[in-house]
């Protein structure tokens, strides 16, 4: 069975136009195309919305976890002002603190624990005198000239350190 034109249609239809029980090529397209652009922004909005992330991880940002945490708040309660929050945060270097406070403290902590396992920590210990010589980086006295009878001094005994990680030794 052919289909007819209706008569009061006119004789040249669109192309897009389809007869019944074809398939509307339009209506195919269009779904396609909808579901492409939904993808492609979707993709973009959401690199958008986790740009200040990124920021903050290329940069090794202190800040990275509240920052991450401001992005999520902003996407979950649709606050734009936490995401301009992270955006600042994630472009601001923070001053750090901590890392040489904690250095200072496990420094003092480990010259506490040398002086109290010291058991002349009370005494004054000989410290090399400038016209003896200078003292090498183990505490030993270097003469600036040997005496007549070729003898050089004896080093002076200090406890030191070789490393900072190491016990005190004596020198």
């Amino acid at each position: 069975m052919s289909a007819q034109l209706h008569s009061a249609a006119p004789h040249h239809l669109p192309a897009f136009i389809t007869a019944p029980g074809e398939t509307d090529i339009l209506l195919v397209v269009t779904a396609v195309m909808l579901i492409v652009i939904l993808l492609i922004f979707g993709n973009l909005f959401l690199k958008l919305h986790t740009l200040p992330e990124r920021l903050a991880h290329k940069g090794h940002k202190l800040q990275f976890e509240i920052v991450a945490v401001l992005g999520l708040l902003a996407l979950f309660t649709h606050i734009h002002a936490f995401w301009v929050a992270g955006l600042l945060l994630a472009l601001v270097d923070l001053p750090d603190f901590g890392t040489p406070l904690g250095r200072m403290a496990s420094s003092l902590e480990r010259i506490a624990d040398g002086a109290a396992a010291d058991p002349t920590a009370g005494t004054v210990k000989p410290q090399p005198s400038l016209d003896r010589g200078a003292a090498d980086f183990r505490g030993t006295v270097i003469p600036h000239d040997l005496p007549a009878g070729g003898a050089a001094e004896a080093p002076v005994k200090r406890r030191v350190r070789s490393s900072p990680n190491q016990e005190l030794i004596d020198a």
